[in-house]
């Protein structure tokens, strides 16, 4: 080979090198989270193959090349039946890659190699196995064949070792174990940034996710999610944006894609610089990996807050037989329906009877002119402060001042939604509240449009929180740009531990009917 060729050789090697790995000195890293639909054999053994090979295939594709993290979701790679052991990161970095004992199942191995391959971080969710008798610590009864059995996260650095392992600590339904101690889920990165991590029905609580936050300053997360969207308020997108701005975070969120029976919801989140890129999928789901250049927290003054877009939310609106929606009990709020054929404006105080917690409201919209029984939203105006009234492991207490839609007049037709477009826009909505400071609880944005079953983007509202003498937070929320079909639009506090009645082990839930475990438990038994 001649001096020339060696010296282009090498000149392409480090640039694919450069655009393989960032540097802890760059200002972004490379990311990407796939929204995964399950394979359709008929054995489990068979559909795992699918999904390992759906997997493999995403890896080796091009979209891929350059990252430096790949996320999966929840629940789409094995089943109980195809349980593997993962090595423990705190006893030493092992790549299942190298395993010549067959220690691992095959697909962990083959995964192993597939980050060692890409040079990727690549954060998988699985169904672990463990020894009973590796934890002589734990009283609790172990199954008749020695065995407990996970819902797992597990990490590999770009040698495929594993570097982070993190079981569920929040079931709801699920044929699965909990460790005796709640874990915590956290790895390092040669990019400099650090991430927690955690699974589906965990973002309800204190403890991981906040916790991670609140006592360890963490401030990229990814999550692994088979999340089941509930309206007007807990649809995953929504979520998704609603805690990474609440919290000033960058969210990687993994969805997988089933929107037949209501799982769907993937992206990309910068904190209070809002979506960088998200999906709400319709139909049979998909197979697709959504990549971004996400900013460092540790480089925050060299950020340029982004583009929101055009000044309108009005968007081509999904068609609703494509996604299932549960929906929320929101006959336990006090209410005041709108008429919103008298004027185009309202100004309302409404107060929770029982706890005497009041929001202020005021609502501009544009003239209407509705036809005798003609079909359109109607709205309403919500309070509640009380612990959730859903059937649930465990529940929260909810400090919420909303704005909802309704198909008709009565409470009962609310948190339900049209398949065809209505013509309620909204110039503007101001919404005000006295929130307690106190230990654990989080204060967000709360949105969704029917046009897209998104949020209303950042930049098309305006928060503030201001904190008073006595030891309140009084929150401002207002809507900015007109809107056409809103879904949903509150300040949605959630308090976690403190007010919580109904505990399970040590942290409360939100106490909502996503039944993201629950699902996933009926799938296994077909997996």
């Amino acid at each position: 080979m001649s001096i020339r060729s060696t010296v282009i050789l090498g000149l392409t090697i480090l640039i694919q090198l450069s655009t393989q790995a960032s540097l802890p000195s760059d200002l972004y890293y490379n990311a990407g989270v796939v929204e995964f639909r399950t394979g359709a054999a008929l054995t489990s053994s068979g559909r795992l193959n699918d999904n390992l090979n759906g997997y493999l295939t995403i890896l080796d594709s091009s979209e891929a090349g350059g990252l430096d993290i790949v996320a999966f979701p929840e629940g789409t790679l094995n089943s109980n039946d195809q349980a593997t052991f993962v090595p423990d990161p705190t006893k030493g970095l092992i790549a299942p890659c190298d395993d010549k004992e067959d220690t691992y199942h095959d697909f962990l191995k083959q995964l192993s190699c597939a980050a060692r391959k890409h040079s990727l971080y690549l954060v998988i969710n699985l169904t672990e196995k463990e020894l009973c008798s590796s934890v002589p610590e734990d009283p609790r009864p172990c199954a008749s064949n020695g065995l407990n059995v996970y819902n797992t996260n597990v990490v590999f650095d770009r040698q495929g070792q594993v570097i982070s392992r993190y079981r569920k600590v929040h079931m709801w339904g699920e044929n699965k174990n909990t460790t005796l101690v709640p874990e915590l889920g956290w790895f390092d990165t040669d990019f400099g940034v650090r991430f927690g991590h955690f699974i589906c029905f965990d973002i309800l609580f204190y403890t991981p996710g906040q916790e991670l936050i609140d006592k360890y300053g963490i401030k990229d997360f990814v999550f692994t999610t088979m999340w089941f969207s509930q309206l007007p308020f807990l649809t995953a997108v929504q979520v998704h944006q609603a805690w990474s701005y609440g919290n000033d975070v960058n969210f990687l969120a993994a969805g997988a894609s089933n929107p037949m029976i209501g799982s769907t919801g993937s992206g990309i989140y910068n904190g209070r610089n809002g979506i960088i890129v998200a999906k709400m999928n319709t139909g049979l789901g998909e197979r697709k990996l959504y990549t971004a250049k996400v900013p460092k927290y540790e480089t925050q003054r060299h950020r340029q807050k982004r583009s929101v877009g055009p000044s309108s939310t009005i968007t081509p609106r999904l068609s609703k037989p494509d996604i299932y929606f549960k929906r929320d009990q929101l006959e336990s709020y006090e209410s005041v329906l709108i008429d919103l054929s008298r004027g185009t404006s309202l100004k309302q105080e409404l107060c929770f009877s029982k706890t005497a917690f009041c929001c202020s409201f005021e609502l501009k919209w544009q003239p209407v002119a509705f036809k005798e029984n003609s079909t359109h939203y109607h709205y309403r105006v919500g309070v509640y402060d009380d612990l959730r009234k859903e059937v649930a492991p465990e529940s929260n207490y909810l400090k919420n001042c909303a704005l909802f839609s309704c198909t008709g007049e009565d409470i009962m037709d609310c948190g339900k939604i049209f398949d065809f477009d209505t013509d309620v826009a909204f110039e503007n909505i101001t919404i005000i509240g006295t929130f307690p400071k106190i230990d654990g609880f989080l204060l967000m944005p709360n949105s969704l449009k029917e046009a897209d079953v998104m949020p209303v983007p950042v930049g098309h509202f305006e928060w503030s929180e201001v904190e008073t003498k006595d030891n309140q937070i009084q929150v401002r929320y207002s809507l900015n740009t007109t809107t056409s079909n809103l879904l949903a639009f509150s300040i949605y506090g959630n308090y976690y531990d403190t007010y919580a009645e109904n505990k399970g082990d040590g942290a409360a839930s939100m106490g909502i009917s996503l039944v993201c475990g629950f699902v996933m438990f009926l799938l296994n038994l077909v997996l």
